[in-house]
């Protein structure tokens, strides 16, 4: 406790940097996974290569993708760039199947209510049939948040400094409490991190609420 009292200020930098390095990924994978979801769900001969292809790539190791970036983006090995892009393709990968089959059990009947009103497709989506998966694709978002922020951690092996950091110091310097602190701070953050993604999902889907009531 003594030594996390006296590293407050290095801790909440490498929290911040963390917490930076996991969540704009998440933003940027469910965007681009939205669409492609759509996409798949619309189009029923791309559900399973797209879905297929996904979770090829989630077998990527994360170590290994994030050396690899820098030869594709042409980055510095250090540059954080790396990590965010790796993470979003981890996330894409994630969250297409989610976005397809949350789009999928949205009720047919619903759907072509919305149809026979004259909705065109993209304000179907949009006003329709993603609210009524957004709950569904909360949950994709939740595993996909903490797998983030474990998966973050690792970049702390080729020099990206966050709360892996405290890991690789503490064990070379065979210090537990350090490897503790840091190990504390990933699951408070995970926590925190699952936390605003239940918040949000519940402030846009006030029917949810009053059905659970």
């Amino acid at each position: 406790m003594s030594w996390f009292l006296s590293h407050t200020d290095q801790v909440w930098g490498l929290l911040v940097h963390h917490a930076a390095l996991a969540a704009l990924p998440l933003v940027i994978g469910v965007l681009l996974a939205l669409p492609l979801g759509w996409l798949a769900r619309r189009h029923r001969a791309l559900y399973t290569p797209m879905v297929a292809g996904a979770g090829l790539l989630f077998t990527i190791p994360s170590l290994a993708l994030f050396i690899l970036m820098p030869l594709i983006l042409g980055t510095g090995i250090l540059d954080p760039t790396n990590v965010v892009v790796a993470l979003s393709l981890y996330t894409l990968a994630l969250m297409v199947r989610t976005v397809a089959d949350a789009l999928g059990s949205v009720p047919p009947d619903v759907s072509s209510a919305a149809r026979a009103m004259g909705i065109g497709s993209l304000r179907r989506f949009l006003t329709v049939e993603l609210p009524l998966a957004t709950p569904a694709i909360s949950a994709g978002m939740r595993v996909a948040a903490v797998s983030n922020v474990s998966i973050v951690s690792v970049a702390a092996l080729i020099g990206v400094p966050q709360l892996g950091s405290l890991f690789t110091d503490g064990f070379n310097r065979t210090f537990v409490t350090e490897i503790v602190v840091g190990l504390v701070a990933c699951i408070a953050l995970a926590l925190a991190f699952d936390a605003v993604i239940v918040a949000a999902t519940r402030l846009v889907t006030p029917w949810t609420r009053r059905r659970a009531s």
